[in-house]
């Protein structure tokens, strides 16, 4: 197993993308954009954090870690705009946030 793949944030993230990759599918043909850029921006989540973890400097872990965060961050908004759109049931994507805020809070704590 490698060192990040141990990371709660990590783990929650991969999650994310299936939960990402879910709310998707059922985003209108109309909105294909909005539903691709919630799947890139979901996983570049797990991707940065990965690259993050395997750099030596600390400067540089933090930087792709806040890129991570700042993915995580777009995710949230995409779901807000799913929200009204309305492709979506309010559990599953209060369910998909949560996990966003969660996300968001252990990135914020690893970029300092």
């Amino acid at each position: 197993m490698l060192y990040h793949e141990r990371l709660d944030v990590y783990q929650l993230s991969i999650q994310f993308v299936a939960a990402a990759i879910a709310v998707s599918e059922r985003i209108p043909r109309g909105y294909a954009s909005l539903a691709d850029q919630l799947r890139r921006a979901a996983m570049s989540i797990p991707l940065n954090i990965a690259e993050g973890v395997g750099k030596a400097s600390k400067a540089e872990q933090a930087r792709l870690h806040a890129v991570a965060r700042g993915s995580a961050m777009e995710c949230g908004a995409i779901l807000d705009v799913v929200r009204v759109l309305r492709v979506e049931s309010s559990d599953s994507l209060d369910q998909a946030k949560e996990m966003v805020v969660r996300i968001v809070g252990m990135l914020s704590k690893m970029c300092r």
